[in-house]
């Protein structure tokens, strides 16, 4: 008896790319798609696909996890529950952060967080770099020497007291990338008009969740995109805007593109479906929905969704940054913490696709193949991410099954990261990832993650 020609065969699904939906089976060897086809040969295991879609794995490209901020405060994830909770969303690879502070060496740094990574992600991973300390070692040795190794991305922040690059320092980053064709990603706002408007809140005693979003004024971040786009052109060098949340931010970027400047950018489910009005609730539970940039008003939520479509956004990240809404988190500075000392960023890994199905895809906004090209497309090409991305013979058997039908309300007792929490809790979506494979292995089934600790693995870019 001859052996099976395949590990895998998924049969009788409806497949989705960028570009075409078509029924087919799939056959997997050794991790890779192997064949696309009608009645393909068997193989050691079946994957009846009958009434699904079999779409790309999601990569989530902005995702902090087991990372210590600024002011010393971790996050609530390890590796392994930030990436058990991705895989549960239909996430087969994430772009976290390895975040330098000043006076870290970036090597190091770098690293320290690999080490985390490789002892804990069940799904596939790689790295921006945050680079708070550009010194001439990290931009003259480091930089270059990381690069060499795949890490072809920087993050830079334009606010927030000791992380932030002056104008001359993220000029000097942005040649330094240049040097060694990496990517530089921003968060741009104006440090002085949010440092300003913040101060005046306070000493009006306007100190309540809800005041973030008057704290970060919506021209904080349209004047440091206009700034990000010039120097992007001065040096001819590719940027990537994080986390766009407003109409005039959307515009700048329409405008830069159409004059051919080498501007990527990217916006977060939260923009897309919350508001500032989520802030507004008894005592300091808005926390819960506090993020920089803050959420903002339903007339952006439209301008986001345009900009999408119109190709101005290429992808849609989570920028999950997980805190307890306790005093190990959110709430470390005491129940009378005003605004300006609670931890700014939401939970976002999980829910991140189902969002997404059920507007785009249930909900017929922008269609199935407009999903498939934000949530897993689009990301691997800018980011470079090598065999990921698509379903084609070649690529990675990332897969995700769905089952477009199922109704699921979301709640905080499914959240599998340690938040405890999810900003969503409430909303019912149509559309569930129902078993997900990474690199041809079974990884989610049944709602239940399979992977060990640990088995997720680089991601070689190019």
């Amino acid at each position: 008896m001859s052996e099976p020609a395949f590990d895998t065969v998924i049969r009788g699904g409806t497949v989705a790319t960028a570009s075409d939906v078509f029924s087919a089976d799939l056959g997997i060897l050794d991790g890779r798609i192997a064949a696309i086809g009608l009645d393909l040969a068997p193989g050691r295991r079946e994957i009846d696909a009958r009434g699904k879609l079999v779409l790309p794995g999601g990569i989530d490209s902005h995702a902090h996890i087991e990372q210590l901020s600024a002011s010393g405060l971790m996050n609530a994830d390890t590796w392994e529950s930030a990436t058990r909770s991705a895989a549960l969303g239909g996430t087969t690879s994430v772009v976290a952060f390895a975040a330098q502070h000043v006076g870290m060496d970036l090597a190091k740094v770098v690293e320290d967080y690999t080490a985390l990574a490789a002892r804990g992600a069940v799904i596939d991973y790689a790295f921006h770099l945050i680079v708070a300390d550009a010194t001439e070692k990290a931009l003259s040795r480091d930089i270059p020497a990381l690069a060499k190794e795949g890490h072809l991305s920087l993050k830079a922040f334009m606010t927030y007291d000791r992380l932030r690059l002056a104008d001359e320092a993220l000029l000097d980053l942005m040649a330094a990338a240049k040097a060694v064709g990496a990517l530089v990603c921003v968060h741009a706002e104006n440090h002085g008009l949010i440092a300003f408007a913040s101060r005046q809140l306070l000493k009006e005693g306007k100190t309540a969740p809800k005041y973030h979003a008057a704290s970060h004024p919506r021209l904080s971040e349209s004047e440091a995109f206009e700034r990000v786009v010039r120097f992007s052109q001065y040096l001819d060098q590719p940027v990537m805007i994080f986390h766009v949340s407003t109409e005039e931010g959307a515009a700048i970027l329409r405008r830069a593109r159409g004059e051919g400047a080498k501007v990527y950018a990217e916006t977060c489910p939260q923009y897309l479906f919350l508001t500032e009005s989520d802030l507004d609730r008894p005592g300091l539970e808005g926390a819960k929905w506090m993020c920089s940039p803050p959420l903002r008003e339903a007339r952006d939520q439209e301008a986001l969704w345009r900009a999408l479509d119109l190709g101005d956004l290429q992808t849609v990240s989570s920028d999950h940054a997980p805190y307890r809404y306790d005093e190990t988190g959110k709430l470390k500075a005491g129940p009378g913490a005003t605004f300006k000392e609670i931890a700014n960023g939401m939970p976002g890994l999980q829910m991140r696709l189902p969002l997404l199905f059920d507007a785009m895809v249930s909900g017929g906004r922008l269609g199935l193949k407009k999903f498939v090209e934000i949530t897993a497309t689009a990301p691997a090409r800018i980011y470079g991410l090598s065999n990921k991305g698509s379903v084609a013979v070649g690529m990675d058997a990332d897969l995700c099954l769905w089952d477009p039908d199922k109704r699921v309300t979301l709640s905080d007792d499914m959240v599998e990261d340690r938040t405890g929490f999810t900003p969503y809790a409430g909303r019912t979506l149509k559309g569930w990832p129902e078993t997900v494979l990474r690199r041809g292995r079974v990884i989610v089934e049944g709602g239940t993650v399979t992977a060990e600790a640990g088995s997720g693995a680089p991601i070689r870019r190019r």
